[in-house]
Parts: structure tokens; C-alpha cells; sequence
């Protein structure tokens, strides 16, 4: 397994975040990690990256144990949310190349250039990021997360802020990305149609715990208790908000 979490408990005062949270995902799977705000979603995340201690249970990545900043873990894995800042003044190209020299990045020139190209921002290379819009900054960051050619990428929200014909093609770019290169992604986001769309699995939050986890079809059909032929993420989505 790449990623195994065992009866994780996350407390921040009074307010449990995480509430004995297990879950394992194999190599090369792409898993969504999915439910409503406060689910503990970017809890478990911070955990996985060692940003936040648990209080009870453990984590191993790559079968080691995950404690703190571990470089020999880190350098195996990358991480992206599109509510990350970066230099507005720099260009792409030079923010990029300071985060290629950080990952040790053997010629970076090309690879962030042939990045830049699976997703459709070749000709931002030279733009200062003050100037491009959300979506491209958000495509930006997603070049980052490949940059080291990660093993383990946890993706939060990877399509915000895009109009849905480029969500479309970004999607279509992970999965290709992913299936060439055989990376497991953890990712998070709300738009279940698209959650349908790329995940093999999903782990599905409630109030900081696991209520179903397996194929989306699987999991549909365990929260809604009824004999579906296709996933409907959307209704269990809904389904967990109104009984709030």
C-alpha cells in the first residue's frame, strides 16, 4: 500500500476534526477523498503531509511510518491547492524553476516547459503571475505538483476557479498524466460529477468519520440503500448536507 491511515483522531479544543479515520489505498489508484465542509478533509490531508501531528492512531506512507517532516518521505510525494500564493512579480517559468531547484529537478527548463504543454499554458511561461487569471494560476500549480514526478500527489480542488471547458481538458490531462506515469493521487474536491469521472475509489467524510468507502457505484449504493446501475455522488452528497 502507498498510503495506509489507521483510527486517526485529530482534536483542535473541544471540536474533534477527525474521529478514528482508517483507510489504504494501492499503488496507482486515483481516491477521492469527499464530503461536506467540516468533513475533515484537509484535516487528513495536513496529516498525510506531516503539516499536523495526529493525536491517536498512524500513518504509513510507502510502508513507513510518517513522522513530521520526513524528507525521505517527502521527496517521494507533492501537494497542490488552488488557494496556494506564489511570487506575483516572478514569471511562471522563474517560479517554477526556484520550486524545479527545491525538488532537485534535473533539467527543469524542459520539463516545466513540456508541463506547461500538457496543460495548455505554454505560452504564460514568460507572464508575471500578477497578470493571469485563477484558472491559470491554478493550472500553474498543477505543473508544480508534477514537477518532481511525485509517486504519491494529494490534489485539493484541482479544477477551481476553471470555466468547465478547461475543467474538462485539465481533467483529461491528470488522468492521462496519471495513467502514464502510474502516480497515486489523493484528491479532494465537491464537484462529484467530476469526482465520478477520474476516481477508481472514494472515502467518503461525515463530521470527521468514514461513512462509506469503495467504488463510487459501491459507495452510492451503500449511503442511498438502493440497487443503482450507475454512481450518483451527487444524491449521497446531498443526502449527508440535508441530514445535517
Amino acid at each position: 500500500m502507498i498510503v495506509v491511515a489507521e483510527g486517526l483522531c485529530k482534536n483542535f479544543g473541544r471540536f474533534t476534526a477527525v474521529d478514528d479515520v482508517s483507510f489504504a489505498i494501492e499503488p496507482g489508484r486515483f481516491t477521492g477523498l469527499i464530503g461536506p465542509n467540516g468533513a475533515g478533509k484537509t484535516t487528513i490531508i495536513h496529516m498525510l503531509l506531516g503539516l499536523i501531528t495526529p493525536d491517536a492512531g498512524e500513518i504509513r506512507l510507502f510502508g513507513q511510518i510518517m513522522r513530521g517532516h520526513d524528507p525521505a518521505i517527502l521527496q517521494r510525494i507533492n501537494f497542490t491547492s488552488p488557494y496556494a500564493n506564489f511570487p506575483g512579480r516572478l514569471t511562471v517559468m522563474e517560479n517554477l524553476l526556484i520550486l524545479a531547484r527545491l525538488y532537485q529537478v534535473a533539467r527543469p527548463k524542459r520539463i516545466i516547459a513540456d508541463l506547461l504543454a500538457e496543460f495548455d499554458i505554454l505560452h504564460l511561461a514568460e507572464r508575471p503571475v500578477t497578470g493571469l487569471s485563477s484558472g491559470e494560476i491554478t493550472r500553474m500549480a498543477l505543473c508544480k505538483a508534477f514537477l518532481n514526478n511525485p509517486e504519491l500527489l494529494l490534489l485539493d480542488e484541482p479544477t477551481a476557479y476553471m470555466d468547465p471547458f478547461i475543467a474538462e481538458r485539465t481533467r483529461a490531462t491528470l488522468m492521462s498524466l496519471q495513467q502514464r506515469r502510474g502516480t497515486t493521487i489523493l484528491l479532494t474536491s465537491h464537484n462529484m460529477r467530476e469526482v465520478e469521472c477520474v476516481c477508481d475509489e472514494v472515502v467518503l467524510l461525515a463530521r470527521g468519520r468514514v461513512l462509506a468507502s469503495g467504488a463510487p457505484l459501491a459507495v452510492t449504493r451503500a449511503v442511498l440503500r438502493e440497487e443503482r446501475t450507475v454512481p450518483a455522488l451527487g444524491e449521497v452528497f446531498a443526502s449527508i448536507a440535508f441530514a445535517r
